[in-house]
This record gives C-alpha cells, structure tokens and sequence, in this order.
C-alpha cells in the first residue's frame, strides 16, 4: 500500500512539505549581495563620485602647490643668506688670506653666481605616436619615450667629469648634495617639481664639456633611443652666462633608526 502522501491521486488531503528550492536560496543570495555591494559603495564614497580622479587632480595641486612654496621660502632664504654674508663682512676681524680662502670655499660650494662659458644640454620625450625609425627594431613601449632619472643622471656625471665648474638644472644650482631623482616623468630636485623638457647648463671649457657627453658610454645608450623613437636630444652654446648660487638649506638631512 502507498503512503497518502506520496499519493495526490487520492481523495485525502495529504500533509505536504514545503521545501526552499536552490533557485530561491541563489536569488536570495544574489539580491543580499547586492544591497551589500550598494551600501559599501555608497559608504566609501561619502556621496561623491568615486569614478573621477579627482583624488589624484588634488594630489597633483597639492604638489604644485609645494613646489611653488619651495621656490618661494628659496628666494626668501638666499636674499637672507646675502644680507648675514654681508653683515658678517662688516663684523670680519680676519685676515685677507681667510677672507680669500673663506670665498674660495664659498664658490666651490656653490652657493655663489658663477659666470663663464657655458653648454646647455636639453633633453626631452617623444612624441607619443611615435614609431621605430630604424629597421630592425621593435615598437616602442611607452617607457623607451619618455626621459628617466639615469639620463639626467649621464649627463650631470659627463658635465662634471669633462670639468665643469657649476652646474644648473632648470633654474636651480647643484651642490655636493643635490640629488637627480624622476618620479614618473617628473624630475624631483630639492623639493621642487619639473616636467619635460629638461635644461641641463654648465659652465667650462664647451670642448671638453661636449667631448665629455659625445664619450659617456650611458649616453650613446640614450642617443640610440633618440635615432630610433624620437627622443628629445640637443646641446649648444651659450656664449658667456650667469649661473645663480644656490640659495637653499645645506642642512644634511637623513633617516633615524625608531627608538
């Protein structure tokens, strides 16, 4: 005999037991993910809208922004730093040999103009569209168009190396500390911002100046690449110019170990 319930043919009414199905549990699921999904969105967005790149436009002002102040409180400091070398010069009981020697010091700091011949090196990206000019060579990717840290880097060593005597990147002067440092395709140089094209000017002898760049091994890499994608590449000279001092801190900064 068959159980009632398992028999709807018959006249009783059998006790039937209701089951989720799988589908109604999924789409359950599927509609609870989604509210999650929804309220996480709108809880991190704070009522903006989080698909613009507006984030990075205010990172990007904000850089700006310090590297104009940068500039400023630089200007400010050099017109201070002249003004305590001048009264200092007043207040002097030294002799003229430490006053000879303390200005010769001074110079080779570089924290005063320099005037002489000069090269001027200028370096810069290819063109976006830019393509493989030369057989024989693959497509660009978009890192070989673009100018990086080593190159400027080859050609401040190649200036110093062919004897130069100051040495100005953009508008600012180097000292022993300065440091050449790219991040992406903007050059970082003691808390000021630059973006292509790159000025590179030294004074020197302009021979031995541009036989030091034509010998650099780095840079005949770099030539490559200008031959082949179009990079930015072009030195002259300038007859007789002033290079400014450097009027920044000569504090040395470093890291210090978490006590």
């Amino acid at each position: 005999m068959s159980n009632s319930a398992d028999s709807p043919g018959t006249g009783s009414s059998p006790a039937v037991t209701r089951r989720f199905r799988p589908v109604r549990v999924l789409t359950v699921a599927v509609f609870a993910l989604a509210g999650l999904i929804f309220f996480t969105s709108f809880n991190t967005a704070k009522g903006t809208n989080i698909r613009t790149d507006a984030s990075m436009l205010k990172l990007s002002d904000l850089i700006q922004e310090r590297s104009h102040k940068n500039a400023s409180l630089d200007e400010s400091n050099g017109v201070l730093r002249a003004e305590v070398d001048t009264l200092a010069g007043r207040e002097n009981g030294g002799s003229k040999a430490d006053t000879a020697k303390l200005a010769a010091l001074e110079k080779n700091t570089g924290t005063q103009k320099l005037k002489g011949k000069a090269v001027t090196v200028t370096l810069n990206d290819a063109p976006p569209n830019a393509t493989a000019k030369l057989p024989g060579y693959p497509e660009p990717q978009p890192d070989y168009l673009v100018i990086h840290q080593q190159d400027l880097q080859a050609v401040v060593n190649a200036l110093w190396l062919g004897g130069a005597q100051g040495i100005k990147v953009m508008d600012q002067r180097l000292i022993s500390t300065s440091a050449v440092r790219c991040v992406g395709n903007t050059l970082i140089l003691q808390g000021r911002v630059y973006s292509p094209p790159y000025k590179i000017t030294a004074i020197g002898d302009p021979q031995k100046l541009q036989k030091a760049l034509a010998d650099s091994a780095a840079i005949q890499n770099y030539m490559v690449y200008v031959n082949v994608y179009g990079l930015g590449w072009k030195v002259e000279e300038n007859g007789t110019v002033t290079l400014p001092g450097y009027s920044g801190t000569v504090d040395l900064h470093y890291a210090k170990p978490v006590e």
